[in-house]
């Protein structure tokens, strides 16, 4: 009798900047100092790596711009962002998965979606949910996106779908999806969500998680927008 062969975990992989004030976020000042705006960052970040962490995976790359601070919790493995453009940068990130776990589908998120919960990932990217799946997509409200998977990752697939896509533009996403679809990929979309860019996103995406660190960190500042919960 052949023998079964148990579908691979999925590897997670989160891109981000270190909270360096004056180095994240800055389009939130000067409704924040620079601090403030690191601190939200900080917050953001550890949220996602939090809820990452209770998502069933085979590894978790924090692929990250920057050192490693007191606020990475455990059973996170770092490794560099490679240099060039955003989207140089998220095809190397892929590239990282594929050498690290050859068989494994990869999704990577931002470090901008502290609201979305472990649910959202988990149950796309169950064995029996993903069959069929060779992409999932998470569409951001901006026109971006705020997540991006492979089935079969490889730096070079990575490169060909993400290599001169222009990034932070409203026309961001459906350029991707038009190269997903190029390339002959079935893509699963995962439901809409809002990046943290603006105080006004911030204030909408904290009253989505209000029990979230990055909430507690936007209410406790006296200059921001007040918030919801």
């Amino acid at each position: 009798m052949r023998a079964v062969l148990a579908a691979p975990p999925p590897t997670l992989l989160v891109i981000a900047k270190a909270p360096v004030p004056g180095r994240v976020k800055t389009r939130l000042t000067p409704a924040c100092t620079p601090e403030q705006a690191a601190a939200l960052a900080e917050a953001a970040l550890v949220d996602t790596l939090h809820t990452l962490a209770t998502v069933p995976a085979g590894r978790r790359l924090l692929v990250l711009d920057g050192e490693p601070g007191g606020w990475l919790p455990p059973g996170w493995q770092v490794v560099p962002q490679s240099g060039g453009g955003l989207d140089a940068r998220l095809a190397a990130a892929f590239g990282h998965a594929a050498r690290l776990a050859p068989h494994a589908p990869a999704l990577l998120v931002g470090m901008d979606t502290p609201q979305v919960s472990a649910a959202t990932l988990a149950e796309p990217l169950s064995p029996v949910r993903r069959a069929g799946a060779d992409a999932w997509y998470g569409p951001a409200s901006d026109g971006g996106f705020w997540a991006l998977g492979l089935a079969r990752p490889t730096e070079g697939l990575a490169r060909r779908l993400l290599l001169g896509v222009p990034m932070s533009t409203p026309d961001t996403g459906q350029m991707l999806l038009d190269r997903l679809a190029a390339a002959g990929l079935a893509v699963r979309r995962l439901p809409e969500a809002t990046d943290v860019d603006t105080v006004e996103d911030a204030g909408l995406v904290a009253a989505q998680a209000p029990h979230s660190r990055f909430a507690a960190r936007l209410r406790s500042f006296r200059t921001a927008p007040e918030v919801a919960g």
